[in-house]
């Protein structure tokens, strides 16, 4: 299997990183002076699984036509931020043939529409992954915690010949992995999560063991998680109730300085993901007849904050 990974910083190049690292064919699809960086240093991976250093293969937007015409890519990996979507949409598009697969780990579910209407549903897997990780000043990618895993699987649940072997390459890597027979159900479990965390997180500005250790604190995010969970089970998608009963622990966590990727986003004053994770997931609820009055402030917040960044 050929794959081809839409970008070589924190997520994409991690997972990827470890992917060569195993031997396997992989290719990174970056901008020029990435390329650059990656001929000269290689792919840096600083990581409490163990740091590498790896030769990896590169092409540019301006390359990657010639690529595919020589050898096609069996599975485009695209890993981005969604604000970045329609471009990175653009830019694997020359990889995108007859057949072809491509795989999004990005945080969310509001991506799905825009990749089948481009690519196809039937050519586009479900896929989710759980790792804290960025690219440093110095091009090396960091991996901040322990936790590094990918789950993926036919949107219309079962198996297949493409899931089973990209768990085969995941497996000779030692990424941790789960190829999942329902997909959308892993999708709904980390997404309710993700929205609690980025919505309560962005909102305080304070890590879960400070919202929590606030009057008042542990009982606000339980409420906002269950404002996520009603929405899941109104899309059909209950949360079983070990997953629930995990996330609301890490959730409410005494001590925790767990915070959502989006406020170290916010923190450095960057770009956020805020309509693809709280503003979808407040949208959902309104639509469903849900009363979400937290995920709405958290919602509101963030334009705010978008409105003022500029």
């Amino acid at each position: 299997m050929r794959v081809l990974v839409l970008g070589a910083g924190g997520t994409g190049g991690y997972f990827g990183g470890r992917l060569a690292q195993s031997g396997a064919d992989v290719t990174f699809l970056v901008r020029p002076a990435r390329a650059q960086a990656l001929a000269r240093d290689g792919l840096r991976i600083r990581s409490p699984l163990g740091d590498a250093d790896i030769a990896v293969r590169t092409v540019t937007a301006d390359t990657l036509a010639d690529a595919v015409a020589r050898a096609p890519y069996d599975l485009v990996v695209l890993s981005c931020k969604a604000y970045d979507l329609d471009a990175a949409i653009d830019a694997v598009a020359p990889a995108m043939g007859a057949g072809i697969t491509l795989m999004p780990i990005l945080n969310g579910l509001l991506h799905y529409a825009a990749l089948d209407a481009r690519f196809g549903r039937g050519n586009v897997l479900g896929g989710l992954c759980f790792i804290s990780a960025t690219l440093a000043d110095d091009g090396a990618i960091e991996h901040l915690g322990r936790p590094a895993s990918m789950t993926f699987g036919e949107r219309d649940g079962g198996t297949s010949a493409r899931v089973e072997a990209f768990a085969a390459l995941c497996a000779r890597a030692g990424i941790d992995h789960v190829a999942s027979d329902d997909i959308a159900q892993e999708q709904w479990n980390k997404f309710s999560f993700l929205a609690t965390l980025a919505a309560g997180t962005c909102l305080m500005r304070a890590s879960v063991g400070a919202i929590v250790a606030a009057e008042g604190g542990v009982d606000f995010m339980a409420a906002l998680h269950d404002e996520c969970l009603a929405v899941a089970a109104a899309e059909g998608r209950p949360i079983p109730a070990g997953a629930r009963d995990i996330a609301r622990a890490g959730l409410t966590r005494a001590g925790s300085d767990v915070k959502a990727s989006m406020l170290r986003d916010l923190e450095s004053g960057g770009r956020v993901e805020a309509a693809h994770i709280v503003g979808d997931m407040w949208h959902r609820a309104r639509a469903a007849g849900i009363d979400a009055p937290r995920l709405q402030a958290a919602w509101v917040h963030l334009q705010c904050y978008e409105t003022v960044m500029g």
